[in-house]
C-alpha cells in the first residue's frame, strides 16, 4: 500500500513539474517570438560599432600620410580654411594627428539659435595647400549608422522604447531558457556541455541550440545589463536616483534617450566657438577679436597636449562664450582612459583637470561595462568575445527557427500547448520574475499587459486562444493538450 501511495505521489510530482516546465517553455517560446527580430538588428548593427575604430581608420586611409608638395601649414592656417568652408557653422574641435603629413580634422556644429536640430560636420583639410578635400556629415559615417541603428533603429523615441522592451523580454528569454536547458535526466555531458552533432534531426537542433544558449548565457545578459544606462524609462530612473544627494549635477558619459542627446548637443552648441558671421550682432571690435580667437591658438596648445599622453583620438576645443578655457580631451571608446585638461586661454597654463577618475564611483563602474559592451575595454580580445558572442546569437536564431519550422502543428502558432490549471511555479522563479519585473519597469508593466491580454484572449476568443496554445477559459479539459 504504502509503495502504491508512493508512486502515486512521485507520478503527481512529475505531473507538476512537467506542467511548470511547459509553462515556462510557452513564456520562453513568448519572449523569443518578440525578441528575435531585434537580436538579429542589433548583432548585425552591433558587430559593425564593435570595430568603428578599424572603419573609421580604413575609410578615412586616403586622408593619411599624404604626400605634400611643401611644408604643412600652420594649425591655425588650416583650421581657418576650414572654417570658410562653412561660415555660419560653430567650431567644436580640431583632432590632433602625430603625423603633420595627415589631414587636418576640423568639426563643427551647425544649427540655429532656439533650434535643437544640430549636426556634426568635419572637414578635411590638405596641410599643404589647404585644400577642402572633404566635407562629411558625420551621421553618415557608417560607424556611426550602425550605432545609430543599434540605439534607437532610427525611430527615435519609439525605437528606444522598442529596444528597451525587447532587451528585457530578452533578459526573460535567456532565464526561462536555462531553467529549460537545467540538466534533470541527463546521462553525461552529451547534449548538456557539447552538442551531439552526429545525432541530426531534431537532436542536431536541439542540442545546437541549448548548447550554444548555454555557453552565450553570460554574455547576453552582460551586454544586456551594460546596455541599461543608455535606455529610455530605465536610464532616466537611474539617473534621477543618482543625483539624489548631488549637490551639483555631474553629466554621465552616455544619452538615454533622442531627448537627452539633443539636449546635450544644444549644450555642445552654446559652449562651441561661435562661427564669424555671429560676431555681427556685437561691436566690430569685439567680433574681430571673437573671430581671431577661433583660429589663433592651435599651434601653441598642439604641443602642450601632444605630451599629455592621452588616448587617441585627442581632441582640442577652443574657448567659446560658454568656457573661457582651451580643452585637451581624450574621445577614446575605453572610457576608464577618457581625460580632460583645460587650459587658461592666455596664458596656456593647465587650469584643471577631469575624467574617469574623477566621475562618481557608479559612472565609473557603469563605464567600465560600456567599454566592454562596445568592445574597447581591453583591445582585440574584447571584440574578438564581441564577435562571438553575435556569432552565437545568430546560431539561436536560426536553430530556434528551424526547431520551431519542424515542430508547429497545421492551424496553430506552435507555442507549447497550455496545461490546465494553469500550475503554479516555484517560489524561487516567482520571486527572480517578480525581481525582474520591478528592476525592469517596462518588463514589469509588459508582463502585466500580456497576462491582461492573455485573460481576454481565453475568454473573449477560443479560436485566437486555441492557436495560440492556450486553453480557453471554461472549455472542456482536453487532455491531448496536456501532454
Amino acid at each position: 500500500m504504502n509503495m502504491i501511495v508512493r508512486n502515486l505521489v512521485g507520478s503527481q510530482d512529475a505531473s507538476v513539474r512537467s506542467a511548470a516546465y511547459r509553462t515556462i517553455w510557452r513564456w520562453h517560446f513568448y519572449a523569443g517570438l518578440f525578441c528575435l527580430p531585434f537580436v538579429v538588428v542589433l548583432s548585425l548593427s552591433g558587430a559593425v560599432y564593435l570595430f568603428k575604430p578599424q572603419i573609421d581608420a580604413w575609410l578615412d586611409r586616403p586622408y593619411d600620410h599624404m604626400a605634400l608638395n611643401g611644408a604643412p601649414q600652420s594649425l591655425d592656417a588650416q583650421v581657418a580654411a576650414a572654417q570658410a568652408a562653412l561660415p555660419d557653422a560653430r567650431l567644436t574641435a580640431l583632432e590632433l594627428r602625430a603625423d603633420p603629413a595627415d589631414a587636418a580634422r576640423v568639426t563643427f556644429m551647425t544649427g540655429r539659435r532656439g533650434s535643437e536640430d544640430f549636426a556634426i560636420q568635419r572637414v578635411l583639410v590638405r596641410p599643404d595647400t589647404l585644400e577642402i578635400l572633404a566635407v562629411q556629415d558625420d551621421k553618415y559615417r557608417p560607424s556611426r549608422l550602425a550605432g545609430a541603428i543599434h540605439g534607437d533603429l532610427l525611430l527615435g523615441t519609439p525605437g528606444h522604447v522598442l529596444l528597451e522592451l525587447a532587451g528585457a523580454w530578452a533578459i526573460i528569454m535567456i532565464v526561462s531558457g536555462l531553467y529549460l536547458w537545467w540538466p534533470r535526466d541527463a546521462k553525461g555531458l552529451a547534449g548538456v556541455a557539447y552538442p551531439r552533432l552526429a545525432e541530426g534531426g531534431r537532436i542536431f537542433w536541439r542540442d545546437l541550440h541549448a548548447v550554444t544558449g548555454l555557453w552565450v548565457s553570460f554574455f547576453a545578459l552582460f551586454l544586456l545589463v551594460t546596455a541599461l544606462p543608455w535606455t529610455l524609462v530605465w536610464g532616466e530612473s537611474f539617473r534621477y536616483v543618482r543625483n539624489i544627494g548631488e549637490t551639483m549635477l555631474v553629466h554621465p558619459d552616455w544619452t538615454t534617450g533622442p531627448a537627452d542627446a539633443r539636449e546635450q548637443r544644444k549644450e555642445q552648441f552654446q559652449q562651441a566657438a561661435p562661427a564669424p558671421s555671429e560676431h555681427a550682432e556685437h561691436h566690430a571690435h569685439h567680433a574681430a577679436a571673437g573671430a581671431a580667437a577661433t583660429r589663433v591658438g592651435f599651434d601653441r596648445i598642439a604641443p602642450i597636449a601632444a605630451g599629455l599622453g592621452l588616448a587617441e583620438p585627442v581632441m582640442i576645443s577652443p574657448p567659446g562664450p560658454e568656457g573661457a578655457a582651451w580643452k585637451v580631451q581624450s574621445r577614446t571608446q575605453n572610457r576608464p582612459l577618457r581625460r580632460t585638461i583645460e587650459f587658461d586661454p592666455a596664458s596656456f597654463e593647465q587650469l584643471r583637470e577631469t575624467g574617469f577618475a574623477t566621475s562618481p564611483l557608479i559612472d565609473r563602474i557603469f563605464g567600465i561595462g560600456v567599454a566592454a559592451h562596445e568592445g574597447q575595454l581591453f583591445g582585440w580580445l574584447n571584440q574578438l568575445l564581441g564577435l562571438l558572442t553575435v556569432v552565437a546569437y545568430l546560431l539561436l536564431v536560426v536553430s530556434s527557427v528551424v526547431l520551431w519550422w519542424r515542430r508547429r502543428p497545421r492551424g496553430a502558432l506552435g507555442a507549447p500547448p497550455a496545461f490546465s490549471p494553469e500550475p503554479r511555479l516555484a517560489p524561487f522563479m516567482l520571486s527572480l520574475i517578480l525581481a525582474l519585473g520591478l528592476f525592469l519597469p517596462t518588463l514589469g508593466l509588459s508582463l502585466l499587459a500580456v497576462l491582461a491580454a492573455e485573460t481576454v484572449i481565453r475568454r473573449a476568443f477560443p479560436g485566437a486562444s486555441r492557436w495560440l496554445g492556450l486553453r480557453p477559459i471554461g472549455a472542456a479539459r482536453n487532455p491531448s493538450c496536456e501532454v
